[in-house]
């Protein structure tokens, strides 16, 4: 059977259909094409046509102009378009031109630096010319590194390794520095929060050591579809960015699924297992033909689906079904690829490691298991799949969790509205500080010099007050002993990583986990899961920053709670009863559950007994209003406090491009800055970086699709999939949290109603 027919029964089918709550047809889309741009070289030309391709799409050689007109571009168009030419080219063209320019590619993983080598160099042994292209990464051997920083044209690398390995190693890469025409960013849309801030800072760093070296290279950059891709491109890079949005490549019909397993449970809004309807869905693609890749959110949920799936398939599935996620080999990986290119590997379960641009080539059929958390990343999972002429399906099924029941009952969220937007800031305090260590480290700081922030020269003088930097005539000299690139993580806004160690035997390093998490995550008999593999805690020592573990085989995971209070210490702005300022978090890890693995029900708990620890943060808060006080019972007001708190902490990522994890949420019933029950959603990053703020701006529109949600939700009275655990206890729970984001928006309307009672 092909996709149109599978897709046709899986709609007619009486155990499939009731549970497909929406489906769409996308329809084909022609390539739209242009000329090539006046200045590449011919023999550019040449190869190109004799690889098939006559003319270029419209964004390439747009792109393609942009660059040779001196001008930095992000590209910003699908899954699958040749964005990889809109950077190739110009790049090769220079080289082509003057053989010792030089360009260094950034991409955000490894296993993508790698793949894109291979195309890379299949195009320079088409054009039967002398560019050396090179990976250096944490795996490049040490005998090829002296060859690689003296001979690369083309250094493709990862951000980590230019922050630690390249630019406090820059004069190693005299040649490399000297003449560097190019920067090309991969993936652009995944250097957002965290981890985009550090990064907007090692391009500050980078740019520095350019002009110190007399170059000044563009950069070009490529991303999946964003609200403001111009916004982080400019804030990622410090200059003025051309965007390429026309996107020229052609696409098959697709066929777009959203499939919410049945209730199970309608007084608790619980559903059946997602997974294991992932599983079914996928069992049928494959049985009929179909090749396909099945997404998972973890590492476990990867290697559940990969057994559940071969055992629907039956015999022979081994080798068929793999699974693909972080923590394979290098040359593991690659033959899993090598599969799906040449369609041995019939079906593939991977985590969001296969949602970037890795060459897999061109799939079937794309189910999701669980929304991926962003429309974003929706869309980059589900055009894995579709090849240019022919029909694709894409089938996202729905878990019982707010955000998931919230993209089932409004699809228009998923179809019609715009991308997030990515956010970063640079200037986090945390983040900036660290990086002028770095940059110092690098070349020493004249006075007047700015790094992005008029206060450099402040900044610079507290580094000296702590005996990092010394001054003399009015430059910046590093005079402490240790090597700051090496203590910051790019990942996290901590500087103070704690490292979880095995302790074997042999003891081994097995990762690690930034200070504010590391309390409630791998705290004393804590369960630490890594690779699959459970992990016991026997020792959490923070002044050390070690965690010491063993491994053990047992059904449960454990799941900590903290106290947390918020002192307000500024307000930056105030409208409407809400507001938005900077926030102390005091937080105190005090008991965990431990909640076994497949019915989730809780078989035990325990004390934690650590300190209380603060950081300091940006929140929006959202106070209730005098009136509302005063006119309903407490005890309605506390329980919907407490569930609009929890439905409010479960959208907001949706509203954002972030990991849940990000953004927190705490609800007081009196808190002391206010003198008003408050609710406090702020960045879980020391120093922010402006994810409150967005909500802040979004309040109305948050609270509105956040109040839906829970009218809507099946339930009669509250359910985990609206108010949370409140359900539990207090029967009114969902009336109550409905009817207090009613008045908070609009506090007539709790007037109107006391009248007409």
């Amino acid at each position: 059977m092909n996709v149109d027919q599978v897709v046709e029964r899986l709609l007619a089918d009486p155990s499939t259909s009731p549970n497909i709550g929406v489906y769409r047809e996308i329809a084909e889309r022609p390539a739209q094409y242009a000329d090539y741009p006046d200045g590449l070289d011919q023999r550019l030309v040449d190869v190109l046509r004799r690889g098939g391709i006559d003319k270029p799409y419209v964004h390439q050689a747009e792109a393609l102009q942009h660059v040779l007109d001196g001008k930095n571009v992000v590209v910003v168009t699908p899954t699958a378009s040749g964005k990889t030419l809109c950077y190739n080219l110009p790049v090769l063209n220079t080289i082509l031109a003057n053989p010792t320019a030089r360009a260094l590619y950034l991409f955000p993983t490894k296993a993508l630096s790698q793949d894109q080598v291979h195309g890379l160099l299949r195009l320079v042994d088409a054009l039967d010319v002398d560019i050396k292209t090179y990976t250096y990464d944490g795996d490049t051997p040490q005998t090829a590194r002296r060859s690689i920083r003296s001979a690369g044209h083309i250094v493709v690398t990862n951000p980590d390794m230019l922050h630690t390995g390249i630019l406090p190693h820059h004069t190693r890469w005299v040649s490399l520095f000297e003449n560097l025409h190019y920067v090309v960013i991969d993936e652009l849309h995944v250097y957002r929060g965290i981890f985009g801030s550090h990064v907007a800072n090692v391009i500050r760093r980078l740019k520095r050591i350019c002009r110190f070296y007399g170059s000044d290279p563009l950069f070009i950059c490529s991303s999946a579809t964003i609200a403001n891709p111009r916004e982080l491109a400019e804030g990622l890079l410090g200059d003025r960015m051309s965007v390429v949005d026309s996107n020229g490549a052609p696409a098959g019909k697709k066929h777009v699924m959203i499939y919410n397993p049945p209730l199970i449970n309608k007084q608790l809004g619980l559903r059946a297992s997602s997974r294991m309807a992932a599983r079914d869905v996928a069992a049928i693609l494959v049985r009929n033909g179909i090749q396909t890749i099945v997404f998972s959110r973890s590492r476990t949920g990867v290697e559940l689906l990969v057994g559940y799936l071969r055992d629907a398939i039956g015999k022979n599935s081994t080798t068929t079904v793999r699974g693909y996620r972080g923590g394979y080999l290098p040359l593991q990986r690659r033959e899993i690829e090598r599969g799906l290119r040449e369609g041995t590997v019939r079906a593939v379960v991977a985590t969001s490691a296969l949602e970037l641009g890795i060459d897999i080539g061109m799939l079937d059929a794309c189910v999701v298991s669980g929304f991926p958390g962003t429309i974003t990343s929706s869309w980059q999972q589900m055009g894995r799949a579709g090849r240019r002429n022919e029909s694709s399906v894409a089938v996202l099924v729905a878990n019982s969790s707010p955000l998931d029941q919230f993209v089932a009952t409004h699809p228009d969220y998923l179809f019609e509205r715009s991308p997030e937007a990515g956010l970063i800031d640079p200037n986090n305090v945390m983040i900036l500080v660290s990086h002028i260590k770095c940059a110092a480290f690098e070349l020493p700081f004249e006075d007047g010099e700015r790094f992005g922030v008029d206060t450099t020269r402040e900044i610079l003088r507290f580094l000296q007050e702590s005996d990092v930097l010394h001054e003399v005539d009015g430059v910046w000299h590093w005079m402490a002993d240790s090597f700051p690139a090496q203590e910051i993580s790019l990942r996290t806004a901590a500087t103070d990583n704690v490292v979880i160690i095995d302790q074997g035997p042999p003891a081994r390093v097995i990762g690690e986990i930034d200070r504010i998490s590391a309390p409630t995550m791998v705290h004393e008999e804590a369960i630490y899961i890594h690779e699959g593999q459970q992990f016991q805690v026997e020792t959490l020592d923070l002044e050390e920053k070690k965690a010491y573990v063993r491994q053990v085989n047992v059904d449960y995971y454990t799941d900590a709670q903290q106290a947390v209070k918020v002192s307000v210490l500024d307000v930056f702005d105030t409208s409407g009863g809400r507001s938005q300022g900077e926030v102390s978090i005091t937080y105190l890890p005090t008991i965990y559950k431990k909640i076994k693995l497949h019915t989730h029900e809780n078989v035990g708990w325990g004390n934690i007994h650590l300190p209380e620890d603060t950081f300091h943060t940006t929140a929006y808060w959202l106070c209730v209003p005098n009136e509302v006080t005063e006119m309903m019972p407490r005890q309605e007001l506390e329980s919907g406090l407490i569930g609009v708190a929890h439905i409010l902490g479960e959208v907001a990522p949706l509203f954002l491009m972030c990991d849940p994890a990000d953004i927190a949420v705490w609800a007081e019933v009196k808190a002391p800055f206010t003198g008003k029950p408050t609710i406090f959603l702020y960045d879980r990053v020391p120093g922010g970086v402006g994810f409150s703020k967005r909500l802040y701006g979004m309040h109305k529109q948050l609270l509105g699709n956040a109040g839906t949600l829970v009218a809507k939700c099946a339930c009669a009275s509250g359910c985990p999939s609206c108010v949370g655990a409140r359900y539990e206890f207090d029967r009114n729970a969902k009336m109550c949290a409905v009817r207090l984001m009613g008045v908070v928006l609009d506090p007539t309307r709790l007037t109107a109603s006391s009248a007409g009672s």
